[in-house]
């Protein structure tokens, strides 16, 4: 899991590199509209593109973390070893759904690269996007089956 874990870290600090880019390109074309007229052209485009990816390779970590939602109004009263129980479920459905996504995703890459397109005003081409976000789907899932298989860890501890 420590490997897992290690992967799930990379792919936050690429997320969050990737969002500071962004957001500080997103930063000179608003003073620039605002001052002197002048844009980065197709910044909504990179925009988009980039919280798309960052929010595929957030997953990862998120997912290590158990930092996802979890409504317990249901399970509040029920014991722990059924709540661990479903959260291995959880963790399961979620590899499941996970596994779903990059495979489509890939699917869609692929589709993107033969077909060749890209961005409406800079042409920016689109599988980059998915390149980016297939293997953090991917690697979502595997952290999730781990975690439905294995447990979360503080089962061994207790």
């Amino acid at each position: 899991m420590k490997i897992l874990e290690n992967l799930a870290k990379t792919c936050a600090v690429l997320a969050g590199v990737l969002l500071t880019g962004i957001t500080l390109m997103t930063c000179v074309s608003l003073i620039g509209r605002n001052t002197t007229g002048w844009t980065i052209v197709g910044d909504f485009e990179l925009s988009g593109s980039a919280a798309g990816a960052a929010i595929a390779l957030f997953m990862p970590w998120c997912q290590v973390r158990r930092a996802n939602i979890i409504v317990d109004f249901f399970t509040a009263k029920a014991s722990e070893s059924t709540n661990r129980r479903l959260d291995r479920l959880g963790a399961l459905v979620l590899a499941a759904c996970m596994g779903l996504l990059a495979w489509r995703s890939g699917i869609g890459g692929i589709n993107a690269w033969k077909s060749g397109t890209g961005s409406m005003m800079l042409g920016f081409p689109e599988w980059t996007v998915y390149a980016l976000m297939v293997p953090a789907l991917a690697l979502t899932a595997v952290i999730g089956l781990v975690q439905a298989l294995r447990g979360f860890g503080e089962e061994r501890a207790a």
